[in-house]
């Protein structure tokens, strides 16, 4: 749910900031956050192996997941229909992660990925019937960019990173992809950024709701499941995307919507509910 919020903060923030601009800001200053709040509380240290990996698995999950969602929705598409591609990661992770970590999944787990497919195909089917077929192909093409970013992203932090502390690891990865998101801001953007209320509250949520709070869930999470597990939750982003535009944008709700939410819900609860 938390997740599902930053297509909204997506489509707030990128009306007075430029996108690559406002995602640059907010990995630095929850960077610079997660780093004093472990220095003020003794966090465990992070050793020159962890940093390494920490900054690649933060390049894929924050810096080219964050920039493709938010240049896609900047270039014209729909809060909803971003969340709808976002919500094929948890296909490409769980097939990614049978192969690469050889993590096995028991036919009611493929049941359930399977069925959370069919809950994001079903409000993909709602939302074009919404209208909202005609998204430019540079949209497109960021949005799934951002799809292969966040899937390399998991496996990376899976793999290399379930021993890593969560609050020095995670200001590593933000310093990493601010870092990048800086450079590319510099190439290709300039520094854009209008002070206005509502920029100011899309920032606030961005870092406190999503860069720390929804994030260090997730990081947790992959410390303990197996990465089609948590993926699994990333199916509920969708519906729960459609209901939040509908709520602050009129954007069209249909039954449909509700119906793949519904399959949507069956399906994680067969993805990780078989494991237990």
């Amino acid at each position: 749910m938390l997740w599902s919020t930053g297509f909204v903060v997506a489509r707030y923030a990128t009306d007075d900031v430029g996108p690559l601009t406002f995602l640059a800001v907010r990995t630095a200053i929850a960077a610079a956050v997660l780093w004093l709040v472990a220095a003020l509380t003794s966090a465990p240290s992070i050793d020159g192996r962890g940093v390494g990996w920490a900054a690649v698995s933060g390049l894929g999950m924050h810096a080219v997941y964050l920039g493709g969602v938010f240049l896609a929705v900047s270039w014209g598409m729909p809060s909803g229909v971003g969340a709808l591609i976002a919500g094929l990661h948890p296909v490409i992770t769980t097939l990614s992660a049978r192969f690469a970590l050889g993590e096995g999944m028991e036919r009611r787990q493929w049941m359930g990925v399977g069925l959370g497919f069919v809950g994001v195909v079903v409000v993909v089917i709602d939302r074009m019937r919404a209208g909202v077929a005609g998204v430019g192909t540079g949209a497109l093409i960021a949005a799934g960019v951002s799809v292969l970013g966040m899937s390399l992203g998991t496996l990376v932090q899976r793999r290399h990173g379930l021993r890593m502390p969560l609050l020095r690891g995670t200001a590593v990865q933000y310093a990493s992809s601010s870092m990048a998101l800086f450079a590319a801001v510099w190439l290709y953007e300039g520094f854009e950024f209008s002070s206005t209320p509502r920029a100011w509250f899309a920032l606030a949520w961005a870092v406190g709701i999503l860069s720390i709070a929804a994030v260090l869930i997730m990081l947790w999470l992959l410390q303990r499941h197996a990465a089609a597990r948590v993926s699994s939750l990333f199916f509920l982003t969708p519906a729960l995307s459609t209901l939040e535009g509908a709520v602050l944008f009129g954007e069209r709700l249909g039954v449909l919507a509700l119906v793949g939410l519904a399959v949507a819900l069956v399906g994680v609860y067969f993805t990780v509910r078989s494991a237990t």
